[in-house]
């Protein structure tokens, strides 16, 4: 948990320095966002291409290359001159990334007592956690310490350093290798509805996440005349740090509700944003907590929801393409930002965009009401050995627990066939 951390914090250590970047080497608006979202158009791919390879050679071996990746992108950072360097760093910090995912959540699902659906929940928090902590780090240490384009990195490297030594002492791998396969997203007919809802809501919440990482810190540099680092970061990070704290509510609330929560969320932060093209310090920081709070509950709902419904044996393959929405969600959106920026001042371009997402907010909603079912009040629980038939390995053969028995016979004494004994007392 602790190197999942750190990898990605250290892939969003960037986002308050865009502005001093912008003034050291002089590159457009367009290029900034092109910058930022490099990292997920490279660990989208990554993602499917070696995602499964914790499987076929140990999470040691991949995550010891991870840690190297992601030392080599930071070094592109402290040792940046030029544009070029900052787009290598981006790339190798999404390869990185893209590639400990699998195997650090194979890790926390293995090292921790807990089960494997709590196991993923961690992985997801210290995912957001990471995002949080590495723009506010970024901007405290370029605001008050000195070399504030290379201190950043310097102290990342040497947190790589304490977790290569935590990774070289995980067990060795097996000597009996699976087949290293990539994976391939394929989303049964009957969740297709529901997926694509899901990957809207998602999309959605990146976006909104990934315009304050990609450009907000520029337009507050600019606009707002915010000049001050730290402060820059603080407004970066508390959009992920309302997600962390609003997650908890996922879980209480179910998906559904989460979902649609969020999106309300999500839409208040887009028309503040509409209203002031992030211009505004107080306004942005109230965007800002709506966008984080919204975040929180529309990624993690929407996680949720396909959780709920996938198939086990294909749940790895629907959870990477839902991840795929997500990462796309937060690098496109930014881009468009850039592109925009052609013809409109950055903070105008902001405008536009968020007015058109906010268009598609109670499109999204209207698609998770329908695909998804309202919560019960008293859900059903099962236990360990009393589950729904689809949901077991042993072809629905299991015999219920002897607390469920009654419950279970009156279910299936339609589907049972009746015994000689029975049908002699039944005449």
């Amino acid at each position: 948990m602790y190197l999942l951390v750190v990898l990605t914090a250290g892939a969003y250590l960037p986002s308050p320095l865009y502005p001093e970047y912008q003034a050291a080497f002089g590159f457009s608006d367009l290029m900034m966002t092109w910058v930022y979202a490099m990292f997920a158009l490279v660990s989208a791919p990554t993602l499917l291409l070696f995602g499964p390879a914790a499987d076929a050679v140990g999470p040691r071996t991949v995550l010891r290359v991870s840690v190297a990746v992601a030392a080599f992108a930071s070094a592109c950072f402290a040792l940046a001159h030029d544009v070029g360097w900052l787009l290598a760093g981006r790339a190798a910090q999404g390869l990185a990334l893209g590639t400990a995912t699998g195997a650090a959540t194979l890790v926390i699902t293995e090292h921790t007592p807990v089960s494997r659906g709590r196991a993923s929940v961690l992985a997801s928090m210290a995912f957001v956690a990471g995002t949080a902590a590495g723009p506010i780090v970024a901007g405290a240490l370029a605001q008050y310490a000195p070399g504030p384009r290379v201190l950043p990195y310097l102290v990342h490297l040497a947190l790589l350093a304490i977790g290569w030594r935590l990774v070289s002492a995980l067990p060795a791998p097996p000597r009996r290798a699976r087949r290293w396969r990539p994976t391939r997203p394929r989303i049964p007919a009957s969740m297709r509805l529901r997926f694509v809802a899901a990957a809207a809501t998602g999309f959605l919440a990146w976006a909104v996440a990934g315009l304050f990482l990609a450009v907000i810190p520029s337009v507050l540099d600019r606009a707002a005349r915010i000049d001050n680092v730290a402060v820059i970061g603080s407004v970066v990070g508390a959009v992920l740090l309302c997600s962390v704290l609003s997650q908890p509510f996922v879980a209480r609330w179910g998906a559904r509700l989460a979902q649609l929560m969020g999106l309300g969320a999500l839409a208040i932060s887009l028309v503040a944003l509409a209203a002031t093209g992030g211009g505004s310090l107080s306004i942005t920081m109230v965007a800002a907590a709506a966008a984080g709070i919204g975040h929180g509950l529309a990624y993690g709902g929407a996680a949720a929801s396909i959780e709920a419904v996938a198939p086990r044996n294909q749940r790895g393959a629907i959870t990477s393409a839902l991840y795929l929405a997500f990462y796309f969600g937060s690098g496109g959106p930014s881009v468009a930002v850039g592109l925009l920026t052609l013809w409109h001042p950055l903070d105008t371009a902001i405008s536009w965009l968020g007015i058109t997402a906010a268009v598609f907010v109670p499109l999204v909603c209207i698609a998770v009401v329908l695909t998804t079912r309202p919560a019960t009040s008293s859900p059903i629980r099962y236990t360990a050995s009393f589950r729904p038939e689809e949901d077991r390995a042993d072809g629905g053969n299991e015999q219920p627990a002897p607390a469920s028995r009654a419950v279970w016979q009156r279910k299936h004494a339609c589907s049972r066939p009746r015994s000689s004994t029975q049908e002699t007392a039944s005449r």
